[in-house]
Formats: structure tokens, sequence, C-alpha cells
């Protein structure tokens, strides 16, 4: 869903909001709400209930109504790795959270101002991440006795004052929703099914979301069942009656849009973008796509979403295993193509021989790792940054390969063309480190021109480019550009361009089969250096004031919670420097300096200090980590404590001094 934001219309609030009711009203509502409507700049709204509850669906077209709002915007969905977990059990629960406002956010919040719980198992769940006067509105349908005991309530939280702290809304969703459906002719069990509908609704009242783009989502979705369509479109518009209509609800809300730089936006999530990005890629270099690929949550999406756009010079290959995709994929890179391949963790240890193969061929090859929990199957549905250490070494002998990673869903598209630019331009596969937080997340993405995309000049060989001692001409297919040290890429077939590829090490210039030692050892160094020798942007360190003493160093995902809590160490007075990677491999050539340059450096990751480990190698610095692999993102209060701390402790010991 996109939306075109003027530098006018982003400005004036009024215009976003009570102008926009009206039409936002299902049929039959056309007017305002007589209600008292309470202006908020944001909120955190978390949606829960059993897998099958459709919780995901729920959370995602009221994100996409939000969107075309014009609100900022950033998700967090958590589900089970269970294609359909036991129901009503802790393990079984689903959620989709989701942080809008009326200003730039960064993450999806640290705790939910309202909570929709479906059944006790939603509710037990996710109490403790509630700030005291949140709103939990409930399913009262799902709280029987037989629910209550399957998650440990010895009584019933809803009546035994347990809940005295949150403002409680008891609604028996499930009932309204058959009610609302008696005319349909679907039998009970299946009308039940769309009290998803009637809860998004409610909110969708309270928080004076649009409803067209939902109605016309329904019907797109069920088509070929119009009697579903239609049933869920009347759940919805009774649980926006119900909101309009119930003394329970005595207020809505409103968050006028976010003022937002002019152009055209549309919510993306990090692997929607990435596809885009990897297409985008594609058209710049004139190459065509191929994605070699096995199916593995959460790169799955990727796979999907590319096998739609055919109208692209796309080919998509599902293999029947992980090493099968990436063989295909370097095959196709040697054919002259852009090759892709998409993973997660486990993948990446199955495709570790082909990686390597790729670095001695010397071959561009995109590594797609959409990291989650580890290790083996580990956490397949949750977030983590483990893998670093895998891409910088996880092949055998000397395989230096580049790394690149995205801070937020949207930048998921600028670090496709980054490593596909990297790929192409050196000749060398590069990894592309993504994480289930970025991938399944959303925020708006404003649209770029084409123009603005950066040109990817593939340069393939045309001829011969060495002369032999007698005179004569010849291709040698290791024979380096000057520069980037990149070999020449030959597309297979090339008349007078014939030359020999494998695994075995390869003679300097001609590329014939060589076990000379010094040769290796010249190969080796080489190979090196040409990664080391990669081009990429300095480190932008944000240090407003130059009285920082402690920089906060990041990478990936934790861009967003790392920059809200440096928002809030400032805003309280304190100084801290900020400083994100984008190029994990190589470093940014000033990032020794930058380093260098504070007393103290705070590495926070999702993991157990892999980037700290790298910067203290490479730099002796005392990069000192803050780390956690819950599944789960970084809040930005945690880090914010974090923070102070550090400046706490810098200015203990001078005053000590």
């Amino acid at each position: 869903m996109t939306s075109q934001v003027d530098q006018s219309e982003a400005v004036d609030g009024s215009d976003g909001g009570e102008g926009r009711l009206g039409p936002t009203a299902p049929p039959g509502r056309q007017h305002p709400p007589a209600k008292p409507i309470r202006r908020l700049d944001r909120v955190i709204i978390r949606f829960a209930g059993d897998s099958g509850d459709g919780m995901q669906l729920t959370g995602d077209r009221f994100t996409s109504e939000t969107a075309s709002f014009g609100n900022d915007l950033s998700t967090l969905p958590n589900f089970p790795a269970e294609i359909r977990a036991p129901a009503g059990t802790l393990p079984g629960v689903s959620s989709f959270q989701l942080h809008f406002a009326d200003h730039d956010i960064l993450t999806p919040g640290d705790a939910p101002n309202v909570l929709v719980a479906m059944n006790p198992a939603a509710l037990k769940a996710n109490l403790a991440d509630l700030p005291r006067g949140a709103e939990i509105i409930v399913n009262t349908d799902e709280f029987t006795k037989r629910a209550l005991a399957k998650v440990g309530y010895a009584a019933d939280p809803l009546t035994d004052g347990s809940l005295q702290a949150y403002h409680l809304h008891k609604v028996p969703l499930t009932t309204l929703t058959v009610e609302a459906l008696k005319d349909s002719g679907l039998a009970r069990k299946d009308a039940e099914r769309a009290k998803n509908m009637f809860a998004l609704g409610l909110l969708s009242w309270m928080y004076h979301r649009p409803t067209h783009g939902t109605e016309k989502f329904l019907r797109t979705k069920f088509a070929k069942k119009p009697d579903i369509a239609e049933a869920n479109i009347s759940a919805f518009r009774a649980g926006w009656n119900f909101g309009e209509t119930t003394e329970d609800f005595a207020v809505s809300y409103e968050i006028p849009p976010a003022r937002l730089p002019a152009g055209t936006y549309r919510n993306i999530s990090g692997n929607l973008a990435l596809s885009y990005g990897l297409i985008a890629a594609s058209q710049r270099s004139g190459l065509p796509l191929f994605l070699g690929s096995y199916p593995i949550t959460p790169a799955s999406d990727i796979l999907h979403e590319l096998s739609r756009h055919k109208n692209f010079g796309v080919r998509t290959f599902q293999a029947e295993d992980e090493i099968a995709g990436i063989g295909a994929a370097l095959g196709a890179a040697f054919g002259g193509s852009l090759g892709v391949t998409t993973t997660s963790g486990p993948g990446v240890a199955l495709k570790s021989e082909t990686i390597g193969l790729a670095v001695s061929l010397e071959l561009p090859l995109l590594v797609v790792d959409i990291q989650r929990g580890g290790p083996s199957t580990g956490l397949p549905t949750k977030t983590e940054q483990a893998d670093l250490l895998q891409a910088m070494f996880g092949r055998n002998g000397e395989a230096p390969v580049p790394i690149v990673a995205p801070a937020t869903p949207a930048e998921c598209f600028d670090a496709a063309l980054e490593a596909a630019r990297i790929a192409v331009t050196y000749r060398t596969p590069v990894f592309l480190l993504s994480d289930g937080y970025l991938a399944n997340g959303s925020e708006p993405w404003k649209i770029p021109s084409v123009d603005e995309l950066p040109e990817i000049a593939p340069d393939f060989a045309d001829g011969p480019n060495h002369t032999l001692e007698d005179g004569s001409e010849a291709f040698w297919p290791y024979k380096r550009d000057p520069h980037t040290l990149a070999r020449p890429w030959a597309i297979p077939g090339t008349p007078g361009l014939e030359h020999r590829i494998g695994g075995i090490e390869k003679q300097d210039g001609t590329g014939n089969i060589s076990y000379d030692p010094a040769n290796h050892d010249f190969m080796v160094r080489t190979r090196q250096a040409k990664i080391d020798g990669i081009t990429v942007p300095a480190l932008e360190v944000d240090d407003p004031t130059g009285e920082a003493r402690v920089l906060v160093l990041g990478w990936g995902s934790t861009y967003g919670p790392i920059t809200a809590a440096v928002r809030r160490v400032r805003a309280d007075g304190g100084h801290v420097a900020q400083a994100h990677l984008r190029n994990l491999n190589p470093f940014p050539a000033n990032l020794g300096s930058v380093l260098k340059g504070y007393d103290r450096v705070i590495v926070p990751e999702m993991n157990l200090g892999q980037l700290a480990l790298l910067l203290r190698a490479k730099y002796l610095v005392d990069a000192q980590s803050y780390n956690q692999v819950r599944g789960l993102p970084f809040k930005a209060a945690q880090l914010a404590d974090v923070l102070w701390a550090a400046i706490g402790t810098l200015e203990g010991d001078e005053s000590n001094d």
C-alpha cells in the first residue's frame, strides 16, 4: 500500500486527523463518532492469541491501514515455529506488536499500551510486558475453567482482582461475532473464525484507522469464496460499530500522520525490501537474476516473492536441498547471471563448501543469510545475530568473503544493491546478513526513483587480454584488474575465451592448475588483498556535542533499539556518541581511529559478543559487550540503562582521580 506525502500535508496534522475520520468509517457510519477523541503522539498495540486465531493477519491489516494513513510505524511479529501449535497453550501463543506515531520512531516499542488477548494463554504470556495503566481487551468467551487450567491459572484473572492495575475491557468477541453473522449461512465454527476481524474492527474504531483497504483486501483474498469474504467484512464492521456504541469504550484516540519527507511511501517488510533490492540490482547491472534456494524459515518469503517477478527476467529454482540451491546459483553466476542463494544459519553450514568454491572461482554470488536463533534447528521463528563469525570464518582454508548487514527493514533494499555492487565489481561471493526481526518487521519506505539507484557494471571480458612472448594474443582468466584485483568474467561459449575453472588452486594469470607453493601463497594473499581493498563508505559518527566519552557501536538490526536508547540518554542530558556498521568485512577504513577516539566503546549484540571479539582482535581496543540471546530484539530502556552506567563509571573514575 502506497501513500503520497507532500511537505504541506505532512506538517498539517489537522488535515490527517479529524478531517479524515468520516471517510474511514464503514458504510452506514459516515460521521465522526460522538464520543470524545483524545489525541496521542504514539501508541503500541499487541494482538495475541492462538497461532490459529489470525493474529498475524490482523496485525498486518492494521499495519497496512496505519501506513496508508501516514503514521510512522515499526512492527514485531512473534509466532511459534509449529504450523499449528497446541491450542490454548503458552508455547502456542502468536502475537503481533505495532508501534505507530506522529513522529519518527525506530522500534516496535518496549511495552504495549494496549493488549488484545484472545484467550487465557495470550493474557498470561504477555501480561508481564504491560506497564501499569495499560488497556487490556480480552475475549471473555475463551476464559473457561478448562482453558484457565491449561495455562496454570488457579482462579479467573478477570474476576480475582489481579488485573486492577490495568484498564480491563471484557468483550465476548466470539459471541458477538457469531451474533453478527447469524444470517450469513455459515456454521457456528466457521463464523467463530471471524472473531479476529471483529477485534480488528474494534481497534480500527478506537484509533480511527481507514477501513476501505481492509474490506478490499478481504474481497480479494476470498474472491473464490464470496460468502467467506462478506462474513469477514460483516464481522469487521460489527467490531467497528460495537466500539462506537458500547459504553465500555468511552474514548477513541487519534494519532495524526507523521511529518515525513516528501515522496511516495509504502509499508515494507525486510524480506520484501530485500527481494526488491535484488530485482533492482539485476536491472541496474543488466544481469538476469537467478535464485537457487531451499525453503527455510525465515528466508522463504524471498523465494516466494521473487517467483512472482518473471516479468523482470527473474528465474527461481526451488532445489531439493541447500547444497543444490547454492550449486545452481554458482553455476548461474558462471553463465553470466546475478546468482543468489537464500537461507538461514543451518543452511549456511551446508553451503560452506560451495561458498569456498566461489571464493576460488572468483565469481560474483550473493549469499543471503536471514539469521535466526541457534544452534542447529534452534528457534526458527525468533531473531538472533549469531552468524557473524560463521560468515567471517566458516569455511576451510583462507576464504575471505565480504559481509553487508542492513540496519532496518527498509534498508534491506539498499543492502541488497550494495552486496550486488561488491560481488559484481570484485568478482566475489558476498554475505548479506539480515535476521528474523528485520525480515518479518515492517516500516514505511520512501520509494526511490530509478535514477537514484547506483549503476552496477559487469564489464564482461570480450576478447584476449594478454600478449604472449611470441607476440600472439591470449585470454588469461586470472589476469587481474590493477585497481580492484578482480579477475575477468567471461561468459562460457564466447569464442576465444575458453578457460578452466574448478576448486583446485589456479596459477596466477593463466588459471592453469598449480601445486606450486609460492603460487599458492601468492594467490591466497591476493584473494585476501582483494577483499581488504574493497571500497566501502567511511563510518559516520553521531556525536552532536563532541563531548561524549562513550561510543555505542552496533550492527544489523540493533540500530533501532540503540538509536532509541541514545535519544533517551541525550534527552536526559547525557552525552553519548553512536555509530553503526553496515560493512563488516572489510570494516570502514576509519573504524580504528573512531574507536580510539572514545574512552569507552559499548557493543550491544544479539549474540555473545562476536563483533566485539573482532574489534578487540583487529584494533586492540577494550570493546565492551552487552549481549542477549532471547530470540527478541533489545528494548530501548535496557540499553539506555547500560549507557548511563557506562557514563557514570567514567565520571566516577574521573572523580576518584
